[in-house]
C-alpha cells in the first residue's frame, strides 16, 4: 500500500526521540516499510531519511529562544506547513493517510481530500486539536491509544477504535537480575505534568537511590524544582539512546510513573516491564491499564508516601512476569498489525467503513 503518515513538528522523528510521540511515529513508519509498504514520512527536517522522509517545516520547538515572540514564530511556522502539506496532497496518490501529528489543520482539511484519513488521538483533548475535530465535516476514522484516551474524547468525536501504543521489544531486552545496588529509575521529558518532583520526594522516602534520564524540556521547572532536588542518590544522567537506556532501567529494582495529567498510554511503563523491571505508577489516564498486580503497584495520584510504599512493594515482583506480561500485550508488532488491517479496510472500501459507526473496537485490558 501506499502509505502517508503526518508527524507532527515540534522535534525531528529520529534518536534520541524527545518523547514517546517521536518514538511511536518512527517505529510505525519504520515497521510498515520492513513489511513492504511504500510509506511517506510527512515531518520536519534532521528526521530519519530512512523512513521516506519529505521534509515540511525545520522543527518547531524554539527550544533555545527565550523571547516573548517565538511561540508565535512557531506556530505561524507550523500552521504554514501544515496549509502547504494538506493542499498538496489533493494531488498525491496515497491509499490511506495516517495523521499522527496533533495539529488542528490535517483533521479540520480532512474533507478536502479524497484519501481516506486516519487519525490518531494521543493525548487528552485541547484547544486547538478539540476545535479541528469540531470542524471536520467529511468522514474520519478515529484511533485512540487507550480506552481511557478514547473516553476523554467522546464529548468530542466517537473513536473508531482503540489501537495500544506498543514498543520494539528488542529495543528493550529482558534483564532478568537488576544492578547488584539497588535503585529506582524515572526517565521521560523532564517537564510539569510528567511529576519527577514526585518521584524524587518518593524515592527518598523510600529510602532508595533514583537515578533520572531524559531531555530537560522545560529548563524553569527544572531549575525551580528538579535541580535543588539532585544531588546525593539523586542523580539525572542525561537524554540516553535507547541502548544506554534500556541498561540503565533494566538494572532498576522499580520504575516509577507520576503523571500529573491524564496520561494517554504509558509507553514508559511498556518499556519498563519488557526490561523486566516493575512499575510502581500513579493511577492516571491509561496507565493502569497496562499493569497487573503480578509486574506493578499503583499509588494514589500526587500522594508521594502511597508512591513510596508502591515503590517498595513493586520492587520485590518477580521480573519474569513484567517481561510476560510486556510480550502479551505490548509488542509493537501487534500494534502495526492493528494499523495494517485498519488502512487495508479503508483502502478496500473507504466509503462504507468511514460511515458504519461502529467499526470493530477491539478492547484493552483492564488489571487495574
Amino acid at each position: 500500500m501506499r502509505i502517508a503518515i503526518i508527524a507532527h513538528l515540534k522535534y525531528p522523528i529520529s534518536e534520541p526521540f524527545a518523547g514517546g510521540l517521536e518514538m511511536h511515529t518512527h517505529m510505525l513508519a519504520r515497521s510498515l516499510r520492513e513489511r513492504g509498504h511504500d510509506v511517506t514520512l510527512f515531518a520536519s527536517t534532521r528526521s530519519d531519511p530512512a523512513l521516506g522522509v519529505e521534509a515540511i517545516c525545520d522543527e518547531t520547538s524554539l527550544l533555545e529562544t527565550g523571547i516573548d515572540e517565538a511561540n508565535d514564530v512557531a506556530f505561524f511556522r507550523e500552521h504554514h506547513a501544515y496549509l502547504g502539506l494538506m493542499t498538496e496532497l489533493r494531488s498525491r496518490s496515497f491509499d490511506v493517510i495516517h495523521n499522527n501529528s496533533l495539529h488542528y489543520l490535517p483533521v479540520s482539511m480532512a474533507d478536502t481530500l479524497t484519501t481516506p484519513v486516519v487519525t490518531t488521538l494521543h493525548t487528552p483533548p485541547f484547544c486547538w486539536l478539540e476545535s479541528g475535530v469540531r470542524l471536520n465535516r467529511g468522514p474520519m476514522i478515529y484511533v485512540a491509544v487507550s480506552e481511557a484516551t478514547a473516553e476523554m474524547w467522546g464529548h468530542v468525536a466517537h473513536t473508531d477504535q482503540v489501537i495500544p501504543n506498543g514498543i520494539d521489544l528488542t529495543h528493550f531486552p529482558y534483564q532478568p537480575v537488576a544492578n547488584t545496588e539497588p535503585y529506582l529509575v524515572w526517565y521521560g521529558r523532564i517537564v510539569p505534568e510528567k511529576g519527577l518532583d514526585h518521584a524524587i520526594d518518593a524515592a527518598r522516602l523510600a529510602g532508595l537511590p533514583l537515578r533520572i534520564a531524559g531531555p530537560i524540556s522545560n529548563q524553569s521547572y527544572f531549575d525551580e524544582a528538579i535541580a535543588p532536588r539532585l544531588g546525593g542518590d539523586v542523580q539525572h544522567v542525561g537524554h540516553l539512546s535507547h541502548r544506554e537506556l534500556s541498561q540503565l532501567v533494566g538494572g532498576a529494582i522499580a520504575a516509577l510513573c507520576t503523571p500529573r495529567w491524564e496520561e494517554p498510554y504509558g509507553l514508559v511503563v511498556a518499556e519498563a516491564l519488557a526490561c523486566g523491571t516493575p512499575v510502581a505508577a500513579f493511577r492516571r489516564g491509561g496507565v493502569p491499564a497496562l499493569l497487573s498486580p503480578d509486574c506493578g503497584v499503583i499509588a494514589e495520584p500526587d500522594d508521594v508516601a502511597s508512591l513510596a510504599s508502591a515503590a517498595l512493594a513493586a520492587s520485590v515482583l518477580d521480573r519474569s512476569a513484567c517481561r510476560a506480561h510486556a510480550e502479551q500485550y505490548c509488542d509493537a508488532q501487534r500494534m502495526v498489525d492493528e494499523y495494517e488491517a485498519l488502512y487495508r479496510q479503508l483502502a478496500v472500501a473507504p466509503v462504507a467503513i468511514a460511515n458504519e459507526p461502529d467499526v470493530a473496537l477491539p478492547l484493552v485490558a483492564n488489571f487495574a
